[in-house]
């Protein structure tokens, strides 16, 4: 049985079309079986407030391969409903705890309550260039789909997000 994505209006807005580059990226991301169902756990655990975390793994010419993810506070305790803000020093604690394991923080993660697990203009503002974003659409308490995102270009030069193809 599939889950029915509610589409509030503000996903059919020109502001929401705008920040979208409808070709899907060649490049790939790669999540191990473990990764992909943490992921999706935290997802659910988190409805109906939106969380967020981290993505360990590597990057590449071909990709991004996701080996682990890391949950980080959610800071935005006013609007949790429908926005994150990362904690800087969940950041940091799994920076520090990486360095010299071969491993990288290559992404962050976060979830749509009740929404399509596409970005908003407010993700755009906070997204980094070189950063992939999956995004997990969680209705009724249960994953409905995730989608992988990454800028096309530097934010301030006007970037979009563009659809990565995943798999698990």
């Amino acid at each position: 049985m599939s889950v029915q994505i509610p589409e509030p209006e503000r996903f059919r807005s020109q502001a929401y079309i705008e920040i979208i580059d409808e070709v899907s990226s060649e490049q790939t991301c790669v999540f191990t079986a473990e990764s992909m169902n943490l992921m999706q756990s935290i997802a659910e655990k988190g409805y109906p407030l939106e969380i967020c975390g981290l993505l360990v793994g590597n990057g590449g010419v071909d990709g991004w391969h996701i080996t682990d993810v890391r949950q980080v506070k959610n800071l935005n305790e006013e609007r949790a409903a429908d926005r994150f803000q990362l904690d800087p020093e969940g950041y940091q604690n799994v920076d520090k705890e990486l360095r010299g394991s071969g491993q990288e923080i290559v992404g962050v993660f976060h979830s749509h309550p009740d929404c399509p697990a596409k970005p908003s203009p407010t993700d755009l503002t906070s997204a980094w260039e070189g950063f992939v974003y999956p995004i997990i659409s969680v209705c009724q308490g249960q994953v409905a789909e995730v989608n992988c995102w990454l800028i096309t270009d530097e934010v301030s030069a006007g970037g979009r997000f563009q659809k990565l193809p995943h798999q698990a």
